[in-house]
């Protein structure tokens, strides 16, 4: 895929329509954004254009407080008193002005410009002026100082790297300045490419060389034994290897979790909220495909979707079961129609909880905008009900791992301690035994995974080992 920062000037205001269109419909919420995006880009013919709406929608989102910063500096009244439209405009605009140099300045205020007078029966009236003046304002006047680190923290890493203040002050209130920003700096970083190899069909080494042979430059990754990461973006789907189900497309950080759960081949093991299949997929791997893995989630469209990457896979013993996590009882209906009746107890369970998402941020820019504060309560709730609720279904002896994509105290250690501290017939082991040498510095005081703020590149998770006492 071209670099859309050396786009030429004449890429067509549709494109950035498009962005205007998709990035308005992500605010109110009307559906995922990685599924606006994939249905817009692939009704796109341009490869040019495809570029650029995916760096300005990504790009807007994870920048947005420190663009509406600078914006805030040269408008006459706040940026949130105007239209929301006319604020994602000012937004676009100043994107392509302070981060993609390659756009002449000229070229980026007159498309955003032409949007906002296309926009003008929609706006009730015409804005073009204000968006005009507002941008070229952007371009003549300095940027304003950067709040002191040293007096104001939060603030200053809330605009340096696109962070809600909320979240960037309750980081320093945690874990202190320092930490506070490695992981505001992780969650700003455009995350790469990375493959988990399936080791039924390949080695890393055989894909590596595939890869070179088709001029695909990728390299092993550094912590996970099994990961590829590319050193720059791609069409995942014309890769090599991809239809014929070589690799999984997943976060070098998830890799780590699956083999936690020290799966054994003939085994029966439960993976609750499983879609779309990146560990589920993973623990069949791990079991040379010879068990079950019961793969567990609310949305039965979800499932399809790990039904798909079983079959490019090449998996056969993954049980896809539409179920409530929180109901085992309604299970065996389900387990039963599926000719898995026999099962009863699992040997491990892998509870990959729902959660605030805060470790994958990078790549759901758009999920700023909904968490707050009181996102941990609610997200708590449900994951101590998921947790006990599906405790009594492992085997004495059998382990569970309980895993986050978040790293905040509630989602994670809070969760564990009290589960532990409830229910006496659980015990705590530290996951280092099951992790690389590479990933040991990731080990907690608690003996749980944690990769918060890493510079491996990898997202946010966390995982704890429990074993069911005999």
């Amino acid at each position: 895929m071209p670099d859309p920062r050396k786009l030429p000037s004449s890429t067509k205001c549709s494109a950035r329509s498009a962005v205007l269109s998709i990035l308005l419909a992500g605010q109110r919420g009307d559906r995922a954004l990685d599924e606006m995006l994939d249905q817009r880009v692939k009704s796109v013919s341009d490869p040019r254009d495809r570029a650029l709406i995916m760096e300005l929608v990504y790009g807007v989102l994870r920048r947005q407080e420190t663009l509406d910063w600078r914006l805030g500096a040269v408008l006459t009244k706040p940026l949130h008193r105007l239209p929301a439209l006319v604020q994602m405009l000012l937004r676009i605009g100043a994107y392509q002005l302070l981060f993609l140099d390659r756009i002449p300045a000229s070229a980026a205020v007159h498309e955003t410009v032409e949007l906002a007078k296309a926009s003008t029966q929609q706006l009730g009236r015409d804005w073009s002026a204000l968006v005009n003046a507002v941008l070229r304002s952007l371009i003549r006047v300095p940027a304003p100082t950067l709040p002191d680190p040293a007096i104001h923290p939060a603030e200053y890493l809330s605009i340096s790297y696109g962070i809600p203040l909320w979240l960037s002050t309750r980081w320093v209130a945690r874990v202190g300045y320092t930490e506070a920003e490695a992981a505001c700096q992780a969650a700003s970083a455009i995350p790469s490419l990375t493959f988990r190899v399936n080791r039924m069909r390949l080695t890393r080494d055989s894909l590596l060389e595939q890869f070179a042979k088709a001029g695909v430059a990728a390299h092993p990754t550094a912590i996970s034994p099994v990961g590829v990461r590319l050193d720059k973006g791609q069409d995942v789907s014309s890769l090599p290897g991809f239809e014929t189900g070589d690799y999984y497309v997943e976060d070098e950080a998830a890799q780590l979790i699956p083999p936690i759960l020290a799966p054994q081949s003939g085994e029966s093991i439960l993976d609750v909220c499983a879609a779309p299949g990146g560990k589920a997929t993973h623990l069949a791997e791990l079991i040379g495909d010879q068990g079950t893995v019961v793969a567990l989630d609310l949305k039965a469209s979800r499932l399809e979707l790990l039904r798909d990457n079983c079959r490019r896979l090449g998996l056969q013993c993954i049980v896809p079961i539409v179920g409530d996590a929180r109901r085992p009882s309604d299970w065996p209906v389900e387990i039963a129609r599926s000719r898995h009746a026999g099962l009863s107890l699992f040997d491990r369970i892998l509870v990959d909880a729902p959660c605030s998402g805060l470790g994958v941020l990078r790549r759901h820019p758009e999920s700023k905008g909904q968490r707050q504060e009181s996102t941990f309560a609610r997200h708590q709730i449900l994951q101590r009900q998921i947790l006990e609720s599906v405790a009594p279904c492992l085997r004495a002896g059998g382990v569970l791992v309980y895993s986050t994509c978040s790293n905040e105290p509630e989602e994670t250690e809070e969760i564990v301690s009290r589960f532990c501290k409830a229910y006496p017939g659980w015990m705590r082991e530290s996951v280092a035994p099951w992790l690389p040498p590479a990933a040991l510095p990731f080990v907690t005081e608690q003996g749980a995974l944690s990769t918060m703020g890493n510079d491996c590149g990898m997202d946010g998770f966390y995982a704890a080992r429990l074993r069911k006492k005999g």
